[in-house]
């Protein structure tokens, strides 16, 4: 048996005040990595509803696009109690030049965030 396939680009989803306030420093730090050892990141098919079971109803989200080819920590997919996919956590400080777009997560009408094309 092979193991799967592993996307290229992962998500991590940052308020915008905490993104922006670290411009000038080259790594970023959830407070994840304090309180339980890693980032927390979705794939494409995962981020939405990450989004909307973690952060229902708050604005001012942003969705970093991570390249895991420019991401120096281990990244490894595990699966948490929650949910029987396995979710990609980052196991250090992040690169801010690993990533490569910023999107706001903009909420619905029906409450959710709202659902844009992703890229994997």
């Amino acid at each position: 048996m092979t193991a799967p396939e592993r996307p290229r680009f992962i998500y991590h989803i940052v308020p915008a005040d905490v993104w922006r306030a670290g411009a000038d420093d080259s790594l970023y730090r959830a407070d994840s990595l304090d309180t339980e050892g890693f980032l927390h990141a979705s794939t494409a098919p995962q981020l939405y509803d990450s989004a909307d079971r973690h952060f229902a109803g708050r604005e001012g989200l942003l969705a970093l696009r991570i390249d895991t080819e420019l991401v120096s920590a281990p990244l490894r997919y595990e699966i948490p109690d929650h949910d029987p996919r396995a979710f990609p956590h980052v196991y250090g400080p992040l690169e801010r030049s690993a990533v490569v777009d910023v999107r706001p997560l903009t909420i619905g009408r029906d409450g959710r965030f709202e659902r844009a094309p992703l890229e994997s």
